[in-house]
């Protein structure tokens, strides 16, 4: 039995490789977070196999989880992808492997290298990044400060992901616990309005706060160490 994992583009859908085109031709079933997102690419590159959405709350009680297993038993090759990037980094599919792992000790997990937000925003903010902290999505109320004040003791590189609905937000805590540190902000990487923004939180926050059209889109926040 196999299970692929598979890295998919994050923005740009030239960003796949020939492996991940003929393994995803391959395959029996896509799982992936939506159907519409993934059929996109599928349909770039004349890709008609069958996609099926997977469950990403309660695996336990999912009827969807129970037709992947289902489906694994009866000898289908399946695939996992997200909507963009990696599947399970900072992606609910992370759960769907682990149970995966869990229901059939003698699967093989196979994972097809790909796009990954964060790894392409290191590439190019110029921090270090030989050893660095990933956050993933910051909470959006409880344990937020804590981890603002972890990342003003930090003497790693510190990268996490934020919404345009609380990236103002972030560069404020960021200007109140790390103010003298240099930041990156890499926006809608390999898109056509991709940015880069560098400075102190004080001059990024200034910035987004006066160009309010720049505040959409995804953002990787990069954070240098101590």
């Amino acid at each position: 039995m196999k299970f692929y994992v598979i890295g998919t583009p994050i923005g740009n859908l030239e960003d796949i490789t020939y492996r991940a085109v003929r393994v995803l031709s391959e395959v029996d079933l896509v799982l992936c977070e939506d159907t519409r997102v993934t059929k996109n690419l599928l349909n770039k590159y004349n890709i008609s196999t069958a996609t099926f959405s997977y469950p990403s709350d309660n695996l336990a009680t999912d009827t969807k989880f129970e037709k992947i297993i289902k489906l694994i038993e009866d000898g289908k090759t399946l695939a996992l992808v997200s909507d963009a990037g990696t599947p399970t980094i900072s992606d609910p599919g992370s759960v769907l492997v682990q149970k995966i792992k869990e229901a059939f000790a003698d699967i093989e997990i196979i994972a097809i290298p790909g796009p990954s937000a964060v790894a392409s925003a290191l590439s190019i903010s110029g921090l270090p990044a030989s050893d660095f902290t990933f956050l993933g999505f910051l909470p959006h109320k409880k344990g937020r400060e804590t981890l603002f004040k972890e990342i003003s003791v930090s003497e790693r590189t510190v990268v996490f992901y934020e919404s345009p609905h609380r990236i103002l937000k972030a560069l404020e805590s960021l200007v109140k616990f790390t103010p003298d540190r240099k930041i990156v902000i890499a926006r809608e990487l390999t898109k056509v309005f991709e940015q880069i923004v560098t400075g102190t939180p004080a001059d990024v926050s200034a910035y987004f706060n006066s160009n309010p059209d720049k505040v959409r889109g995804e953002f990787v926040v990069m954070v240098a160490g101590k």
